[in-house]
């Protein structure tokens, strides 16, 4: 991959991934649990106060800033009297339900030092896999930040279920970077940078850039911390995820927020070369339409088709519409409008697509040509304005159908 250059006014040359989350209008920052707790568990309120001295002065410098915040969890051990996060879900929701509040009355606090307001959303994965909740919250974001609200994110940790939660905030970062339109995503954390092995060992050197999913190849990212859900594995995953769809990202050392954060999209900052620590992630060169990004990372699937090898060409290589004879196989109960995955010989997931049949209709027409089939069946199952191909590791293997 090419990796773009800016020219900067003064002559020189650089990478311009750094540069372009300097100059974000819109960016999203997504916090951890460990940056922003003690170790029994409480809000460490230094910590968070830090943090929002520096959202704020993005923000003073012309930034729409979406905060992405961990710790609801984490901020109600301390009041329910546990000593640490608890394994089941009733007692995380519990947890969540007091430590939500805290949470979200100490950032109102914070930011209002600065003259500040902030709305919180809390989300579930309803509100992104179902395309009609996420036009919603866009819609609900474009006014908070109209009004300029500074939103402040969490997963639902109340309501959600085992089946139906992100899993952890990185990811949920990185698609609300998509449905808000960011131009650069931040992932503070208590790690400054990606490593070339575990960073504690003396061999181990910290990588810049990445430029392509290449270099990720042979980087050892196990790790988890105490109090958060994610270690190196989510957050390298949601900055390909947010990189896929055209955005930059900075992971960074939430202590060095000041930092990481500096910049702003206004001509006094025309000459400010980006945040020069942690690993920035370069963006692929376009970015994927609303629509399709939904489809390939958010949304549910109702089932599956089983393609033989011709249709598998036909539709991830030529990017052709699936067409009933290249169908081999129905998996799943599902209606017209609904999304599939498509499966090639070995099972394995090649593509996503929203299904113009009903999965009752289609043991009848699978195998035969259009021109085989009564007038009103002689269309495409997938159209290939409705798919997209499926690469990303998290979707490969076996559907779960």
């Amino acid at each position: 991959m090419n990796t773009l250059r800016a020219v900067i006014p003064d002559g020189r040359h650089q990478t311009d991934t750094r540069a372009a989350i300097g100059a974000a209008r819109t960016i999203v920052v997504k916090v951890g649990s460990s940056s922003l707790t003690t170790a029994a568990g409480g809000l460490d309120a230094a910590r968070l106060d830090a943090l929002v001295d520096a959202l704020a002065a993005r923000a003073g410098a012309g930034s729409n800033v979406v905060l992405v915040s961990s710790g609801a969890i984490a901020a109600g051990l301390a009041p329910l009297g546990l000593r640490r996060r608890p394994r089941d879900l009733p007692t995380q929701q519990a947890a969540a339900s007091v430590g939500q509040q805290q949470l979200a009355a100490r950032y109102a606090d914070s930011f209002s030092r600065h003259g500040l307001k902030v709305g919180q959303v809390l989300l579930t994965t309803d509100d992104v896999v179902r395309r009609a909740h996420y036009r919603n919250a866009q819609r609900t974001f474009a006014r908070l930040l109209h009004f300029g609200v500074v939103p402040v994110v969490n997963e639902n940790d109340t309501v959600a279920t085992t089946e139906i939660r992100f899993g952890d905030n990185d990811r949920l970062a990185a698609l609300v970077a998509h449905l808000v339109g960011a131009d650069a995503l931040v992932l503070l954390s208590d790690v400054d940078a990606l490593y070339t092995g575990d960073p504690r060992l003396p061999d181990s050197t910290a990588i810049s850039e990445i430029t392509d999913p290449s270099q990720l190849t042979g980087i050892a990212m196990d790790g988890r911390g105490e109090l958060g859900t994610g270690g190196m594995v989510s957050k390298v995953t949601a900055a390909m995820i947010a990189t896929g769809a055209g955005i930059p990202v900075l992971l960074a050392d939430a202590a060095q927020a000041t930092t990481a954060l500096a910049g702003g999209p206004g001509p006094q900052n025309s000459l400010y070369l980006g945040p020069q620590i942690g690993t920035v992630f370069a963006p692929a060169l376009r970015r994927t339409s609303a629509r399709l990004f939904w489809l390939r990372h958010a949304a549910s699937s109702s089932g599956a088709l089983a393609l033989d090898a011709g249709a598998v060409a036909a539709v991830t290589a030529r990017r052709k519409s699936l067409l009933p004879a290249g169908i081999t196989g129905v998996r799943g109960d599902f209606e017209s409008g609904d999304v599939v995955d498509l499966l090639g010989p070995e099972g394995a997931v090649v593509a996503r697509g929203i299904v113009g049949h009903d999965a009752a209709e289609l043991p009848s027409i699978i195998g035969r040509h259009l021109a085989d089939l009564p007038a009103e069946q002689r269309r495409e199952v997938v159209h290939a304005d409705d798919l997209v191909i499926v690469r990303h590791p998290a979707r490969r293997g076996k559907a779960p159908v």
